[in-house]
């Protein structure tokens, strides 16, 4: 067996991290990753397969049930046009051509030699699953993809969709792992963003995934309108209690064509200064239990879209800020999680 196929075995078999942080702890020296005060995903993925490994955005062609009429026929509030893929490869390309296409970006970077295939549009188990078993397979099937990752909603993880995904990962060898959009924990808010599910149907969904062994990534939105840090914090608490193994957690961006982007045209409504950001989002991770992998702490939506807060669109700006205030708060992810 090859190392690297060795390291793949045992990402399998290891998904998640151990349930403590590295080093350090309360009363002792601040825990790290790597060079982070938090358990973030690149470490994460370092640790299983000895090297950096880079996501490939792919489109896979889905809709939304909450687009086609099933639901609804706008979409989420928030959501572009793109269906939260604007940085996904080419639509019209057949799946092994998206990888190339995306390998191809990247390498112009880097010495890239492992990925993630990230379908990332849309709702990417809305679909029968003679197709998803197509297109996944397709994504699973180079020897330099890891793991896979697929962005979905609650309401479209039924019994064949998860038998399906255990099939493939028993065929593959290789992680498999869903983020889900929570994005609140508050039914008002879901409701007043059209999101078309409530926070029980997501809860749901993290439990049946959970019993299958297939790792969960929540979403959670910060800065939604009519929430404070409050509820933020609650639904913050209330995801970390159920068996998550990642967390996005996700700034709020206005972007150019959606529903909330006309509602702050006719009234704007308050999002974040960075600064408040900043110290808002170190207080969130101090709350997360430290085997929890963050796979975002803030996010910078197509700078052609973004309306607001345009200070977001400095990602590495924004990044260097967070890490200056875990230093001045001698603080890290976990410290006040709950026991």
């Amino acid at each position: 067996m090859s190392g690297q196929a060795g390291r793949r075995e045992q990402a399998q078999d290891a998904f998640p991290l151990p349930k403590h942080p590295p080093s350090g702890g309360i009363g002792r020296q601040a825990p790290r990753w790597g060079e982070k005060p938090y358990h973030s995903l690149d470490f994460h993925l370092k640790q299983h397969f000895g090297e950096k490994v880079y996501r490939l955005s792919l489109n896979g062609g889905f809709s939304c049930p909450n687009r086609d009429g099933t639901r609804g026929t706008s979409g989420c509030l928030f959501c572009s046009a793109g269906g939260s893929g604007d940085f996904a490869a080419d639509q019209g390309l057949p799946i092994p051509a998206q990888l190339v296409q995306a390998r191809e970006k990247i390498a112009a970077k880097t010495n890239a030699r492992l990925f993630i295939a990230y379908f990332q549009a849309y709702t990417n188990t809305y679909a029968n699953t003679g197709y998803l078993r197509r297109v996944f397979s397709e994504a699973l099937a180079p020897p330099d993809i890891a793991a896979l990752s697929i962005a979905t909603r609650a309401d479209c993880l039924g019994d064949e969709v998860l038998d399906l995904l255990s099939a493939l990962r028993e065929t593959f060898h290789k992680p498999i792992w869903v983020e889900l959009g929570v994005q609140s924990t508050f039914d008002e808010t879901l409701s007043r963003m059209a999101c078309g599910f409530s926070y029980a149907d997501c809860r749901r969904a993290i439990m049946h995934l959970h019993n299958r062994e297939i790792p969960v990534v929540a979403h959670l939105i910060l800065g939604l309108p009519g929430e404070t840090k409050e509820m933020m914090l609650t639904s913050l608490s209330r995801v970390c209690r159920l068996p998550v193994n990642g967390l996005k957690l996700q700034l709020l961006h206005v972007l150019a064509g959606t529903g909330l982007a006309r509602e702050y045209e006719k009234s704007p409504f308050p999002v974040f200064k960075m600064e408040d950001y900043c110290q808002f989002i170190v207080s969130c991770i101090e709350r997360i239990p430290p085997q929890i992998v963050l796979h975002r702490i803030t996010g910078d939506g197509p700078k052609s879209l973004l309306m607001a807060p345009a200070w977001s669109g400095d990602k590495k700006r924004v990044l260097n800020r967070i890490h200056q205030i875990f230093s001045e708060r001698s603080t890290w992810q976990g410290r006040l999680a709950e026991d």
